[in-house]
């Protein structure tokens, strides 16, 4: 077959295979259209899950009369003009391809108002044929109606699929859309059944509001709202405490500078800030929005305009991590106004009895005070508290029970306190901070490990000596691919050294850093403190248990043990009064 030149029809429906996957594509390229326009209110309209008609309106500014033609043509765009545009590019839409693209798979309608004209103007494409406009009546605003979707590509339709699955994911892009702005009215409605309505939202309350009509009440009640900027990149939006988690990462919506994206990056930031407050295998919920100089991202990465690319991913990766593990710091009790795990009347407690144990004899717990190794019992921690003193966040201890469990009252009820797991987080907080510190001690190795590398690995080590030193690792190249390892961080001393350094090689050699060694001092730290923790069916003094509970008060994260499980919960009066059916 020889080469000859495209028909511009068939060149358009080549590129709607990229732009134009499924009806939710259409719905994401015409929205973002509307918010680039201004746009305070948009109304999404479907029908059949998008394979019969989709429609956007919107009151934004609207396409002047002479353009409206130039909108459906290919490369043909108001938001840039130039390739020092394109490097600063703010708007979601800059490539000029969507109108074009969707115009040559449908059967597509535009009418459109400009702020400055008199009337509104309509024209029609039929699989790229574009009609002559006409005169229309239609507020300031635009409306793009798109008509059976992939008519004219059989094969493209084919892979549809029910119209259930294509409504599901169109309103999932839609909810995304309606996180990123706020500010903006939103409208679904599928089958000419209202399934969304959402007012602008102005203040914080409204804005929770939002969150909580898209992510759900529970997200809602467990999250709190976080806002800092820091080198000129700003992090705002809420994230799940540690007791709201999901099975899957489905809860996890990034935005940069407005646009809805999924970045490697940014995940991996959120994960290592969540990272020894999860249960293994759980994973956090968060909405945050990330905003920095457009010069500093490539919007362009992509296709379909899902990712991007950071020109100093280090520093934005470092931003992130920084800003949610400093809110994640204050999951203790009373650090948050929200309760660590919302009882139910029917998980509240199960009828019956258990051993209680009050009040123990000093001489049933002489090496109870040993277990608990930096945690003293405070002169002032009598066993009965002071009536007039206010009542701290987890309250005074009134019992233990089964030996496993604290019983407090503070000032709404009764607390429950997990006294391994508690105690578990307080020593690994303190393991950390003595980590923190002092720089990396190193352990000579009694043989040097000699190992192969490939050239490029033994030149990096050459280049990042310093930081290899600083991580604790002394290593030296002893031929074109041959490095010998002498030092390791004592604090791993038993950990396989090649492994070791060859994952923090790659590390380096992949962002510019490496978290490797803080991990894995992560995991170590953590294994010596559930060692150290006080141990199930001790029995504890009223006074060490309360020096427990002012332990908690103070330690970062003190909610979760080191492995995500809870520390403690409440029972409220109101609660329990039901649980025994008073004032009925």
């Amino acid at each position: 077959m020889p080469i000859r030149q495209l028909p511009s029809h068939l060149i358009n429906q080549i590129a709607a295979g990229e732009v134009v996957e499924r009806p939710a594509s259409v719905v994401k390229e015409l929205v973002e259209n509307s918010l680039d326009a201004g746009s305070r209110a948009i109304q999404i309209d479907i029908i059949s899950g998008g394979q019969k008609l989709i429609r956007i309106r919107d009151d934004g500014a609207g396409i002047d009369h002479d353009e409206l033609a130039l909108a459906l043509s290919r490369h043909a765009t108001s938001k840039i003009a130039s390739l020092d545009d394109l490097e600063v590019v703010a708007s979601l839409g800059f490539r000029g391809e969507a109108l074009p693209s969707i115009a040559s798979v449908a059967r597509l309608t535009l009418t459109s108002r400009a702020a400055s004209a008199d009337s509104a103007w309509q024209l029609e494409a039929d699989g790229g044929a574009v009609s002559t406009p006409a005169p229309a009546a239609h507020p300031q605003g635009t409306t793009v109606e798109v008509h059976d979707l992939f008519y004219n590509t059989p094969a493209r339709r084919r892979f549809l699929r029910t119209e259930r699955t294509e409504y599901s994911h169109i309103e999932k892009w839609v909810r995304r859309l309606t996180l990123s702005r706020p500010d903006i009215a939103f409208t679904l409605t599928h089958n000419r059944r209202t399934a969304l309505s959402l007012a602008a939202a102005t203040d914080e309350e409204s804005r929770r509001q939002r969150v909580a009509s898209v992510c759900g009440d529970a997200f809602a009640d467990q999250c709190v709202y976080i806002e800092r900027e820091t080198d000129g990149i700003a992090l705002s939006g809420w994230i799940g405490l540690p007791t709201f988690n999901r099975s899957q990462p489905d809860m996890q919506y990034w935005f940069v500078n407005g646009r809805s994206i999924s970045d490697k990056t940014l995940s991996h930031a959120a994960r290592h800030a969540y990272r020894d407050v999860l249960f293994h295998g759980r994973y956090p919920a968060y909405i945050l929005n990330l905003t920095m100089d457009p010069a500093g991202v490539d919007a362009n990465a992509h296709p379909a305009k899902h990712e991007v690319r950071f020109r100093d991913g280090r520093r934005v990766h470092g931003v992130v991590s920084q800003t949610v593990e400093v809110a994640l710091k204050d999951t203790r009790p009373g650090g948050h106004n929200v309760a660590p795990i919302p009882m139910t009347r029917d998980s509240a407690f199960n009828q019956g009895s258990m051993p209680l144990h009050r009040g123990p004899s000093t001489a049933a717990v002489r090496e109870t005070l040993a277990a608990y190794g930096s945690l003293a019992t405070a002169p002032s921690l009598a066993e009965t508290p002071d009536p007039s003193a206010a009542v701290p966040p987890l309250g005074f201890a009134v019992a233990q029970l089964a030996g496993v469990y604290i019983l407090a009252e503070n000032s709404e009820g009764l607390v429950v306190v997990d006294m391994h797991a508690a105690h578990e987080r307080i020593i690994y907080e303190k393991l950390k901070r003595g980590y923190d510190d002092r720089d990396l001690v190193r352990q000579p190795l009694l043989v040097p490990e000699a190992i192969s590398v490939s050239e490029s690995e033994a030149n990096l080590v050459e280049q990042s000596g310093h930081v290899l030193e600083k991580l604790g690792l002394v290593v030296d190249r002893s031929g074109p691919t041959n490095l010998t390892i002498r030092e390791v961080p004592a604090l791993l001393r038993n950990a396989d050294a090649e492994s070791l350094l060859r994952d923090v090689l790659s590390d380096i050699s992949e962002s510019g850093s490496s978290n490797r060694i803080d991990d894995v001092s992560d995991d170590y730290l953590a294994t010596m403190a559930c060692h150290y923790s006080v141990r199930a069916n001790r029995i504890l003094t009223l006074a060490e248990m309360n020096a427990l509970l002012r332990e908690m008060e103070s330690t970062e994260r003190a909610d979760q043990c080191n492995h995500g499980r809870p520390t403690w919960t409440k029972i409220t009066l109101p609660e329990l009064d039901r649980l025994f059916l008073r004032g009925r």
